[in-house]
């Protein structure tokens, strides 16, 4: 049944986890590789995702899900979440908190330039408005506001994080193509994610997971990233009468982000990060006047 107070308070539930990942990132990789991280983060939301489909009652269709479509899940799951956290956790890694959230907010701009090719999509001139405003503002924090030296600080962390929202908008293009129910596709894609994510630990890492701050961390991205996340944003829009105001609480994600930067991980703010931040959330509003809910980020606004 529709309930817009319950679709606020669970959109809500959902922007709070969002807006403690990007500090519990960086936190978590002081002790942890990004590797280490995905792998412990991975393991603990399928234990919570096969939790909430067995009192669901619906383990059952896992398998009957990959016999259908064994590839498909498959390919779901290298982009999400084998590729998408591995490189978005190198980004991390190597640039500000702050620097990797932001630009990781031009998911939904790349998104609008893949629907183009992918679903025959067309752009008008909002859409052209929006693209141009959301690069211009990760340019603006790319540099911290030098935009005509284009000095970049890391250009390899800048491009690791523009290239995770190309994976994460195609994941979401070809999550398009499911016609299934959500969280059993979400979590037979971690469960064929997981092997390949172990093999990039042992290629690129190690399994020495002393750290217990790493293990704290780790599990708190799984649970609340990877898991609880997804599951009220699925709630949010299960019983919102306006699934339009309900998308735009997003939008206070990445600044109420950048205040527990401050204070938990102690990053001082640059001016462009803020002034670019602006642009890009202004770039996304253009662009929700076309796009509305439909593609909507479910997980994971970093």
């Amino acid at each position: 049944m529709k309930d817009q107070k319950k679709a606020y308070l669970f959109g809500l539930g959902a922007v709070a986890c969002w807006s403690t990942v990007a500090t519990a990132f960086k936190l978590s990789l002081g002790y942890f590789s990004p590797a280490q991280l995905l792998l412990v983060a991975t393991a603990t939301s399928l234990v919570l995702l096969l939790g909430l489909l067995a009192v669901q009652g619906k383990l059952r269709y896992l398998g009957r899900y990959l016999r259908d479509r064994p590839g498909y899940y498959l390919l779901l799951g290298l982009l999400n979440p084998a590729l998408y956290y591995l490189i978005l956790f190198q980004a991390y890694d190597r640039l500000p908190a702050q620097q990797a959230q932001t630009l990781n907010y031009t998911w939904a701009i790349t998104l609008t330039l893949l629907a183009v090719p992918f679903l025959g999509q067309k752009i008008r001139g909002q859409d052209w408005v929006a693209i141009v405003l959301g690069y211009l503002g990760a340019m603006v924090i790319a540099t911290r506001g030098d935009l005509l030296g284009l000095n970049f600080e890391d250009p390899l962390g800048v491009a690791l994080a523009l290239v995770s929202t190309l994976i994460w908008a195609g994941y979401w293009i070809l999550n398009t193509r499911n016609q299934g129910d959500p969280l059993v596709a979400l979590t037979l894609s971690f469960l064929l994610a997981l092997p390949f994510i172990l093999l990039a630990t042992a290629l690129w890492s190690d399994f020495a997971l002393t750290a217990w701050q790493g293990w704290v961390g780790a599990v708190y991205v799984g649970l609340f990233e990877m898991g609880f996340a997804f599951v009220m944003w699925l709630l949010a829009m299960k019983h919102a009468e306006n699934t339009a105001r309900i998308s735009n609480l997003i939008f206070i994600s990445p600044f109420a982000s950048l205040l527990l930067l401050r204070f938990l991980v102690g990053e001082a703010i640059y001016p462009a990060t803020v002034v670019g931040l602006v642009m890009i959330v202004a770039a996304l509003l253009i662009q929700q006047l076309r796009l509305g809910p439909r593609f909507a980020k479910p997980s994971r606004a970093k």
